[in-house]
């Protein structure tokens, strides 16, 4: 087969890993639930479900059961996304804020969590198990406890050392069990979640929002200072949404529409459109320059006008118009790093996990916190760590990314699906804050542009935009790349973030024809994980 250059290249523990059903995220058990699952009738759906409830007990620095979800999934004949972000509490103005910005950490920054109401959405609408079942591997893990691998460990350490963190009502005792954060090796047990997810699956989540975890969480928020009500949680209902389409290489990259960011991975591949990235070697600085210039376009209009799409100024129609784009894309300079500012387009810590199964049914599901371990604040009894999303607001007057009462704020989370005329190819994403479009936009650039298969795409080294001229570059971008980069005034600095880095992430590359299913995956060597199949 041509399809792909399938000497890796670098260095890597992982191969591609070739089955006709796969599942694979950043933790192996988690990956193995959703495998055991599919063993016994399940579907891709079911599969990704059951792996997206372990991942909140293995990988708890990533996401929890208060998290949010977004997913992209075939469901063997068309393309279906579905948003599972929550709004803020009723209560929440901008005067109820001092600022200048949004808190980090406890209840000023959680919003309604989603992810669980997306669970249940998935299963409702595609699965084939009952939802109970898929809660089982889950609450066996919680009750029965894990040992804790290398590197959520050490994600794990670094938040138990921040006081933003440790200070918040519940965190200790659910996540600093011995008085610290455990050792590698050492076991886990969680069983306030494992309450919490019999709770989900006897009620098909309806616990969570409308029920006695809900009644938990409102009390909670009233005793130690929160504005989330009962109210809040019930009217909340996961949106199904048509993912947003952009064509590149001869394939079609789809994101889920704003209020979340994957937008700017469309728009830099269609900047990159327009410069023949393919002529330059692809570890060269005149592709990693390119590459880097069009993720940077993108964040300044993807940072001024995205929010909830109904604040939004502009529709995300304008911002991937052909015409705005090649515009913009001759702002590029190919020799001199550049600061840019936001267009004109107007005309007048996360977890992600993928599965794929032999009937051709492909999941991009992702779920997360944000920051390590969110807001730091973990219900008691239950065992929910909640997300800090309300951080992503702005309190900047006029914004359309403003705190208002029920608004959902801009998200960082986002699957990606990968079309070519209109058939399945690849479900994919990469986790770790604004490092996501940046990772769909280097990965994609590498398989389309340059044929790398996913793992060597996978393993390949990274770098990552902050603002301005800096960036961060791996250890393994090759020196005279670096050099190259700098000469152009790239200003390269180290990763001071206790959590995030240059992200992790899983690929299933759809192989067989229609009817007769194979894939290939990748799994992150960046991560403990694993892709596993049958």
């Amino acid at each position: 087969m041509t399809l792909f250059d399938w000497k890796t290249g670098y260095p890597s523990r992982r191969s591609p890993l070739f089955a006709r059903n796969i599942v694979s995220t950043s933790h192996p058990l988690a990956a193995q639930a959703g495998l055991r699952v599919l063993q016994v009738g399940g579907n891709a759906v079911d599969a990704a479900i059951a792996t997206a409830a372990c991942m909140t007990l293995v990988e708890p620095c990533s996401n929890g059961l208060g998290s949010d979800a977004f997913c992209i999934l075939w469901d063997g004949s068309r393309l279906h996304g579905l948003n599972a972000s929550g709004p803020a509490p009723a209560a929440w103005t901008p005067e109820s804020f001092e600022g200048p910005a949004m808190p980090r950490r406890g209840w000023g920054s959680v919003t309604v969590p989603g992810a669980v109401g997306g669970w249940a959405a998935l299963s409702e609408r595609f699965g084939r198990l009952p939802f109970a079942d898929l809660m089982q591997p889950a609450i066996e893990i919680a009750e029965r406890g894990y040992a804790v691998p290398p590197i959520v460990q050490g994600k794990w350490a670094m938040a138990a050392a921040l006081g933003e963190l440790t200070s918040q009502p519940g965190f200790a005792p659910a996540f600093l069990p011995r008085g610290r954060a455990p050792e590698v090796g050492e076991l886990f047990r969680f069983p306030d979640a494992a309450r919490s997810l019999r709770l989900i699956a006897e009620s098909r989540g309806e616990a969570f929002y409308r029920g006695e975890m809900a009644a938990a969480l409102a009390r909670f928020a009233r005793e130690t200072g929160g504005a989330l009500t009962e109210a809040d949680l019930a009217a909340y209902r996961p949106e199904w949404v048509a993912p947003l389409a952009k064509d590149f290489a001869g394939h079609t990259l789809h994101e889920i529409p704003p209020n979340g960011q994957g937008i700017a991975a469309q728009m830099a591949l269609g900047l990159l459109e327009h410069w023949d990235i393919a002529a330059h070697a692809v570890d060269s600085p005149e592709a990693q320059h390119l590459m880097i210039e069009a993720m940077k376009l993108a964040f300044a209009d993807v940072y001024r006008f995205v929010a909830e799409p109904g604040s939004m100024p502009v529709g995300a129609e304008q911002l991937l118009d052909p015409g705005y784009l090649a515009a913009r894309a001759r702002l590029i300079d190919p020799a001199r790093a550049q600061v840019f500012g936001a267009g004109n387009p107007v005309k007048g810590g996360t977890i992600y996990l993928t599965a794929a199964d032999e009937r051709g049914m492909m999941v991009s599901f992702i779920q997360s916190n944000y920051m390590g371990f969110g807001s730091g604040l973990v219900l008691p009894g239950y065992g929910v760590s909640l997300q800090n999303r309300g951080h992503c607001f702005t309190l900047e007057a006029g914004h359309p990314n403003r705190v208002a009462p029920g608004k959902r704020p801009f998200h960082t989370i986002i699957p990606g699906f990968l079309t070519r005329d209109g058939a399945p190819v690849m479900s994919f994403g990469v986790m770790g804050g604004n490092m996501q479009p940046q990772g769909h936009l280097q990965t994609l650039v590498r398989m389309l542009s340059y044929g790398q298969n996913p793992q060597a795409a996978c393993d390949a080294p990274r770098w990552r935009f902050n603002e301005g001229l800096s960036i961060n570059v791996e250890p393994h971008m090759p020196g005279a790349t670096v050099a190259a980069l700098q000469a152009r005034g790239h200003q390269i600095g180290d990763i001071h973030d206790s959590y995030q880095d240059f992200g992790a992430g899983q690929f299933i590359w759809r192989l067989g024809e229609p009817g007769v299913e194979g894939y290939v995956a990748a799994s992150d060597p960046r991560r403990d994980g694993a892709a596993v199949g049958w």
